[in-house]
C-alpha cells in the first residue's frame, strides 16, 4: 500500500514575488479510532478482549499525558518519545523572561526504530485532490 498526496502550489514567505512553486502534502486515506484499534490488537491475541485492550489503551493515554504535564520525556521502546516542546518571545537580560513569554506549546515525537524503518520503505501515489 502506497502513501497518497496531492499537490499543493505555494509562495515563499520571505519572498512574495518569487514563483510559487509545488509541493507534496500527504492526504489521509483515513483515520483509526482507538476503538477499531483496540478490536484489531484484540484480534491478535486469544486471551484479551477488546474490551480490555480499550481500557488499557485509555489508561496509557491518561498516563502519557500525566507524565507530559509533569515535564518528562516518554518512551514507548521502538516506537518512539514524546515530550513536550515549547517556544518564547526572547528578551536581552535572563532576569526579565517570565513564563507569559511563552507563545506556543506542542508534544513532540521522535519516531523509533521500528517506525523510522517503515519511513525508509514507503511508497508514494499521486492522488486528486477531492
Amino acid at each position: 500500500m502506497a502513501v497518497n498526496y496531492v499537490l499543493v502550489q505555494k509562495g515563499n514567505p520571505s519572498d512574495p514575488k518569487a514563483p510559487k512553486k509545488f509541493y507534496a502534502q500527504a492526504k489521509a486515506s483515513g483515520v483509526l479510532t482507538l476503538k477499531r484499534l483496540s478490536r484489531e490488537i484484540a484480534e491478535g491475541s486469544t486471551t484479551v478482549s477488546d474490551t480490555d485492550v480499550l481500557a488499557v489503551l485509555n489508561d496509557l493515554t491518561k498516563a502519557l499525558r500525566r507524565h507530559l504535564e509533569n515535564g518528562e520525556i516518554v518512551r514507548f521502546g521502538d516506537f518512539g518519545t514524546f515530550q513536550i516542546a515549547i517556544s518564547s518571545t526572547g528578551t536581552e537580560a535572563e532576569a526579565k523572561f517570565h513564563p507569559s513569554l511563552i507563545r506556543t506549546q506542542k508534544v513532540a515525537f521522535r519516531p523509533g526504530v521500528d517506525l523510522k524503518e517503515t519511513l525508509a520503505t514507503l511508497k508514494y501515489a499521486k492522488v486528486s485532490r477531492d
